[in-house]
């Protein structure tokens, strides 16, 4: 597993590359707060909007995930803390007055760029800024 790229998977690629033809600009694999151990995909600071491409299988997409036969009771307890562990970061991050978009790597990236992009406009039309 820690040979798995933790950053600059297909799907990331694809959306960050939407959002920067729509002149948006964000910084990529940050920690949103200090002391935050969950680094998020895309970060738009002013705004405070934190972008997670979450895996369908690390993630358990409901459509998508899937659980391995072999080891399964570790796999279930594995998977079911990532979700945990994604709960707590949106909490910590709401709470702190950041809003959190989670998109699924199977989504289309000019859809998922669209909500990213809409939230953006929102957040700073909110707090008198250019997104």
């Amino acid at each position: 597993m820690s040979k798995l790229g933790r950053r600059d998977t297909a799907p990331e690629l694809a959306l960050r590359s939407e959002l920067h033809r729509r002149g948006l600009r964000f910084r990529v694999d940050r920690a949103p707060l200090p002391g935050l151990r969950s680094r998020a995909d895309l970060v738009f600071g002013p705004a405070r909007v934190a972008v997670y491409v979450d895996g369908c299988f690390w993630h358990s997409c409901p459509e998508h995930g899937t659980r391995p036969k072999a080891n399964a009771e570790w796999w279930e307890q594995k998977l079911r803390r990532n979700r945990e562990r994604d709960a707590e970061t949106d909490r910590a991050l709401q709470e702190n007055g950041w809003e959190v978009v989670r998109i699924w790597e199977h989504e289309d990236p000019v859809e998922a760029a669209d909500r990213v992009e809409e939230l953006l406009r929102r957040r700073t039309a909110i707090r008198g800024r250019r997104p």
